[in-house]
């Protein structure tokens, strides 16, 4: 007999269930097993987004030894969800958000922020995982995750090393565009006056974490909050994002993996 996993009076779904997040620069996959999450794999977005889901579904199953009849749902979210065919379900990416958030910290999370590849969302949770309120900024790609990508192409360094470059900045420079074409402009500028990357890197981040809390206004901090996505593994982002916001940021493991966690439990 299967075992389910009890969070805040919700009683999670049992057995093999798979969560397919369909976003603008990643596609993930969840496996999850009696509530917990088994097995994570993700591809960059591409053309043909049906058959890179359909991909994943099949590794997922051949490294763990699962056939299809294994699986007791399938359900897909995000931009491309559509285009999941060997999905079962569809549901909406900002209820897959928090229902994969507020079972990952126990049911101690009430407000994210997940920084998506296109997107910046903040979430209001209940206190039993309903979503109460939420807001996006979907016009402009300052503080997303292609912003990151395009300041990385300019820096000529890797994503994964902004954390720690962030953190040996030691004149930590005020980036004011908030347009992507015009901070992609004053980055190019102050390279030209010799800036360190160091320091611009931690101008960035200081940047998209007024963005963040521009976003949020007043009356939506309620702890615990959580930084959502890929981003969420810059731990300079992250010290930024607690420095102006004046308050403890938490991280859950494998933080891109929470949408397509959130969906196989149902969203």
């Amino acid at each position: 007999m299967t075992s389910s996993k009890v969070i805040s009076n919700h009683i999670q779904p049992s057995g093999y269930r798979i969560g397919l997040d369909l976003g603008s620069t990643a596609i993930k996959l969840a496996l999850v097993k009696d509530g917990e999450l088994a097995f994570s794999r993700q591809t960059p977005t591409a053309p043909g987004q049906g058959e890179l889901a359909r991909e994943l579904v099949k590794m997922a199953l051949d490294k763990n030894d699962l056939s299809a009849d294994d699986i007791q749902d399938v359900v897909a979210t995000g931009y491309g969800k559509k285009l999941a065919v060997s999905a079962g379900r569809l549901v909406n990416e900002i209820s897959a958000n928090a229902k994969g958030l507020f079972s990952l910290s126990q049911g101690r999370c009430r407000t994210i922020v997940n920084i998506g590849g296109q997107d910046l969302k903040v979430i209001s949770i209940g206190e039993q995982g309903q979503v109460e309120d939420f807001k996006m900024n979907d016009k402009c790609a300052a503080g997303t995750g292609r912003f990151f990508e395009q300041v990385a192409r300019i820096l000529d360094t890797p994503i994964d090393q902004f954390g720690s470059l962030s953190l040996a900045a030691d004149d930590p420079l005020e980036l004011n565009s908030t347009c992507v074409v015009f901070a992609e402009s004053e980055i190019v500028s102050l390279l030209a006056k010799g800036s360190r990357r160091e320091n611009i890197i931690r101008g960035l981040h200081h940047s998209v974490a007024r963005r963040v809390s521009h976003l949020l206004g007043r009356g939506w901090l309620r702890p615990d909050v959580y930084l959502d996505g890929g981003p969420a593994l810059n731990e300079g982002l992250l010290m930024a994002l607690e420095d102006e916001l004046m308050m403890e940021v938490k991280v859950v493991p494998q933080p891109q993996f929470t949408v397509a966690y959130g969906a196989a439990l149902g969203g």
